[in-house]
């Protein structure tokens, strides 16, 4: 069986990638705040693509914005179960989608936790504007990436893992 298909635990590349995700999201939010607050959008594509500082208190298009301590609790049982699937022997397509995910669940929670106005109420720093159709982040991208792979890894059977 082909190695990068084959489940092994593969937990230092899953955790490392997820750090990653974390950290980069956490500089671009940074940066963020520092470079675009009390500033117009800027295109980086035209109007297509812009950067335009947000903080959104709700979920995907702000969905919810009263019910941002639910979506704490939420992204707090995602990182416990994804946790519990990147321990788990994994193909490797599989251990690095999930770990898109997880990096993108660990750096939400943690927004949503220790953010502006307050524990478990804080708001998600957003700023990079999708032709005004939503504004994301680097944590958006990398649960986007990890969902699709998901979806095309469960579509190939033989890369499925044994215990799903």
């Amino acid at each position: 069986m082909d190695n990068t298909t084959t489940p092994v635990r593969r937990l230092p590349l899953a955790l490392g990638i997820a750090a990653v995700v974390v950290v980069l999201d956490q500089l671009t939010k940074f940066w963020a705040e520092r470079t675009l607050t009390d500033r117009g959008p800027i295109p980086v594509l035209g109007d297509f693509l812009q950067f335009r500082l947000l903080y959104n208190p709700g979920a995907a298009f702000s969905i919810g914005e009263n019910l941002t301590w639910i979506f704490a609790i939420a992204a707090a049982i995602a990182v416990v179960v994804l946790v519990w699937y990147v321990a788990k022997p994994q193909p490797k397509g599989w251990a690095i989608a999930l770990a898109l995910l997880l990096g993108g669940a660990v750096t939400h929670l943690g927004d949503r936790l220790f953010r502006a106005p307050g524990f478990a109420r804080g708001h998600v720093v957003d700023f990079i504007d999708y032709n005004g159709w939503f504004v994301g982040n680097v944590a958006d991208i990398a649960l986007f990436f990890g969902a699709v792979s998901l979806i095309l890894l469960s579509l190939r059977k033989s890369d499925v893992p044994a215990d799903s």
